[in-house]
């Protein structure tokens, strides 16, 4: 069974009157209550924005590519250099 959890946090939205036409039928047709629609898809549509952000998959190929590009040595880049060394403009100075 899974662990209950207490939810303590209000999100209010507003929906065209055919947007929330859809959203009834489609909690109805997964046979669940409006809360938990909701919740469990704009948590699955928060992690999809946020997945480039933390976690990336690579086909075998892809992968050995990544890994070829990784044990490369690194060469050195002036201009990075420069840009790095220089003070920044957002210290106070």
């Amino acid at each position: 069974m899974a662990p209950t959890r207490t939810r303590t946090r209000r999100l209010e939205l507003r929906t065209t009157e055919a947007e929330r036409d859809l959203i009834d039928r489609a909690v109805a047709e997964q046979g669940t209550d409006l809360t938990s629609f909701v919740v469990a898809n704009l948590t699955l549509a928060a992690r999809r924005v946020l997945a480039d952000r933390t976690t990336f998959h690579l086909d075998d190929d892809a992968l050995r590519a990544w890994e070829a590009v990784n044990r490369r040595r690194a060469r050195a880049l002036p201009g990075l250099r420069q840009l790095v060394e220089r003070p920044s403009p957002f210290e106070d100075g």
